[in-house]
């Protein structure tokens, strides 16, 4: 499923092809957020125009909406929303924690309440991986407990217990055909308790790995110093997977550490509240200061608002509630954030890596002063 192309010479980067039912993936990579089958503000034929390669999508919400039977009537969540490329879903673990008043956790998963209508359902590893199966994504995660931050080590223990017993469930399940499984190593700030997760998991022997239980509002120097613990103890010949990650700075100190693989919302988001992601940091479109800008978002960016309208036009539509304002933003952020992906494999096979992740952090970090 997965092969290893290349290490960079100083720094633990590296490049890999993850192959899938739906096409083979250059890693490192992105994946924009389709939490409910739809990338927000964008359609799948700009998605393509942008060769977004993945996207992630939510068990939990499609669960609830629109019910995993009318997707499975449709054929899949691919032909449902009309994506003929490679999709990950979360197990929906995540989100059934963080309803933390309106959930019971069991031994065999979670009893909650809809946070649409009240509704009283449950979830667990057999219910999830089922879901995914339906759903006919190419990468299930397992369902997994998420520790909140901070948390007690003996909490964050139960939560390393409970996500190694579901993880074994999940394994035990049928899947659709073509489906990679991925195990997800939680055990919060606790060394110990991410190294043994680990070890755990690569028993048992999954498609892939990824680190849970991070961006949940520790400290940045916390979460590289958790990545740190475990990239060089991950299987090599597995693809490395940090959830719900993130702001460039962070990606790219990920990428440095061995990281292959990321999902995050802040593309979308950024561009609907009228940033804009550039080389110097994030810029306020909206604001007085764009009014009379008659320069692109950035002068050397590729992307399509870029290359056919000014600050001041989109900075227009975003004061007088076009939604075009916000669909551009989005359109340049996704490319920002593809294009940063493609300019870190080009260094990482030239073994120039490390330079470019210096001059990156150097430029980015002076704007945010």
């Amino acid at each position: 499923m997965f092969s290893l192309s290349h290490k960079d010479s100083h720094t633990k980067a590296r490049t890999g092809l993850l192959k899938t039912a739906h096409g083979d993936i250059k890693t490192p990579v992105f994946m924009p957020v389709g939490t409910k089958a739809s990338v927000k503000a964008v359609s799948p034929a700009e998605l393509y125009e942008l060769d977004i390669e993945i996207i992630l999508s939510n068990t939990y919400h499609l669960f609830l909406r629109p019910g995993t039977d009318i997707i499975a009537q449709a054929g899949g969540l691919h032909k449902f929303m009309n994506w003929d490329r490679p999709i990950l879903t979360d197990s929906g673990g995540y989100q059934v924690f963080s309803l933390s008043s309106l959930r019971k956790i069991r031994d065999d998963g979670v009893e909650f309440n809809s946070h649409i209508d009240g509704q009283k359902l449950f979830l667990g590893p057999v219910e999830a991986m089922a879901i995914q199966k339906q759903l006919g994504s190419d990468i299930a995660m397992v369902f997994d407990d998420c520790a909140p931050f901070p948390c007690s080590e003996k909490d964050a223990d139960l939560s390393l217990t409970r996500t190694l017993k579901w993880a074994a469930d999940c394994r035990n399940q049928d899947r659709a055909e073509g489906q990679s499984y991925f195990g997800i190593i939680q055990g919060s700030i606790y060394k110990h308790l991410r190294i043994s997760c680990l070890e755990a998991l690569a028993a048992m022997d999954f498609d892939g790995y990824a680190i849970g239980g991070l961006s949940v509002g520790e400290p940045d120097n916390m979460m590289y110093e958790v990545i740190e613990w475990l990239t060089p103890i991950m299987p090599v010949d597995k693809p490395r997977y940090l959830m719900g990650v993130g702001t460039p700075p962070q990606i790219v100190t990920a990428v440095a550490n061995g990281v292959d693989m990321f999902d995050c919302v802040l593309p979308t988001r950024v561009g609907r509240n009228g940033c804009a992601y550039t080389e110097t940091g994030m810029k306020q479109i909206k604001g007085a200061k764009c009014k009379s800008d008659f320069t692109p978002i950035e002068a050397e960016c590729g992307c399509y608002a870029c290359k056919n309208f000014t600050k001041a036009y989109i900075r227009h539509l975003l004061n007088v509630n076009e939604i075009l304002g916000l669909r551009l933003l989005t359109i340049h952020n996704l490319y920002f954030y593809k294009n940063l992906m493609e300019r870190m494999r080009h260094h990482i096979e030239n073994n120039t890596f490390r330079e470019f992740q210096i001059n990156f952090l150097n430029n980015y970090k002076a704007h945010q002063k």
